[in-house]
């Protein structure tokens, strides 16, 4: 019990690690961080439906989850090649295009949710 308890500590403290390379290494990582802390408090302020608020919640994990994978791939990526090759770009490109499309469904999500309830305010 105590080498599987061992084992998921050292995982634990790897996944802690990845998260905290990618909040002080990665602009883009930041920017999404403070985005969707403007989101959450404005799910506060507004006073946003528990289902709407786990909504923004599930759509903000899913941007920061499509955002490590891109950098994980990048960064893989260029570990397996510097030159430029087109199959690299093609796994980069495509990446970029997974973390993308993700944002456009999160400013979809984030106009559909919380779009009416500004309106409203002003």
């Amino acid at each position: 019990m105590r080498k599987i308890l061992h084992q998921h500590h050292i995982s634990f403290k790897n996944a802690f690690g990845g998260l905290w390379w990618a909040v002080t290494t990665q602009p883009n990582f930041r920017v999404h961080l403070v985005l969707s802390a403007i989101a959450l408090y404005l799910c506060w302020f507004l006073g946003v439906s528990k289902v709407e608020t786990s909504i923004i919640v599930f759509t903000i994990i899913l941007g920061l989850s499509a955002e490590l994978i891109n950098t994980s791939l990048e960064a893989m990526t260029d570990l397996i090649t510097q030159e430029w090759r087109k199959e690299a770009k093609i796994a980069k490109d495509v990446a970029a295009g997974m973390m993308l499309t993700v944002a456009f469904g999160a400013i979809l999500v984030a106009l559909l949710i919380l779009g009416p309830k500004l309106v409203l305010l002003f």
